[in-house]
């Protein structure tokens, strides 16, 4: 018993650091219908910017200092997510806005390779993994059997309060209005006012912003990082999307946290263990799409005349 209920401590940590960048693909695809393959590189880039920051720009005064350095490593890292989210929808996915479905698709997954490929070979010693720093509380905190690190906690928290937040801005504010008629009828939105260039670079960079906290919080919790981070990170993200329903927000979440449990419980009593997580995630993927095809929290898709 002891050992399930560690098991899903586990599951919980890995599902709200999906559940971060699972936002970003939900985020996209409800506001242009894009599947941007290329979001687990802004994680990734994220992380490395973090790591940067920390290195070069915090302070060697205040680097053992958590409340002072892990914000400041937090603001690098989403600084870099945002920038090459930017630049990305600014040069890669807008001049396609109008072509057919595949074009900006295999955009995407070119973008993502480019951004490996360049990371790998202009950030110092990157061909290999790299140490993070541990800008945190170090420690665990231990309920009964279950011990999980004082960082996992701080990513549990982080990740619900932002997906909170996220919801009432997209429920509450004028702009969540804009992206939510953008994403039901972009041409009847555009004549009621709302500019949709805007609304499309408010999404990227939202998502990008909770990609780039996640990237640093990979990093301090599993205390190192590499390239391909995001590939395999970025997999689990945009299966929690379909799972929940591509475009909600709280499908995304709660997708994220199944696909956490899945992967730690699976890798711990399944056949094959951890090498065959993967496998049993998309069992489940499989599933739930065959019985709901739009997802557990997903719209049927409306056909627009």
């Amino acid at each position: 018993m002891s050992t399930l209920l560690q098991q899903l401590a586990n599951g919980v940590v890995q599902g709200a650091l999906i559940a971060l960048i699972a936002l970003g693909y939900t985020m996209v695809y409800g506001i242009i219908q894009l599947i941007n393959f290329a979001h687990g590189e802004v994680f990734m880039v994220g992380a490395y910017g973090g790591l940067a920051t920390y290195t070069w720009l915090v302070p060697e005064a205040v680097k053992d200092v958590w409340y002072v350095s892990l914000p400041l490593v937090l603001l690098g890292g989403v600084a870099i997510s945002v920038v090459v989210a930017l630049l990305m929808e600014r040069f890669a996915y807008r001049p396609l806005r109008n072509a057919p479905r595949l074009a900006p698709l295999i955009t995407a997954l070119g973008v993502s390779v480019f951004l490996q490929e360049f990371v790998r070979n202009f950030y110092p010693n990157a061909t290999a993994a790299l140490p993070f720093p541990g800008a945190f509380v170090q420690g665990q905190l231990s309920l009964g059997p279950i011990k999980i690190s004082w960082t996992g906690v701080l990513l549990i928290f982080v990740s619900i309060i932002l997906s909170l937040l996220l919801q009432t801005y997209i429920n509450r504010s004028r702009m969540g209005r804009a992206m939510r008629a953008t994403a039901q009828d972009p041409d009847t939105a555009k004549l009621m006012g709302v500019n949709p260039d805007r609304v499309i670079v408010l999404t990227f960079v939202l998502g990008a912003a909770l990609a780039g906290v996640a990237g640093v919080l990979f990093g301090t919790y599993y205390t190192n990082i590499n390239t391909d981070m995001g590939f395999q990170t970025g997999i689990f993200a945009f299966t929690a999307a379909v799972l929940g329903g591509v475009g909600s927000i709280r499908g995304a979440v709660v997708g994220a946290f199944i696909i956490g449990l899945v992967k730690t419980l699976a890798g711990q009593y399944m056949p094959g263990g951890t090498s065959y997580d993967y496998v049993w995630i998309f069992v489940v993927l499989i599933l739930v799409l065959v019985f709901r095809p739009q997802g557990l929290f997903g719209e049927p898709e409306r056909v627009r005349a």
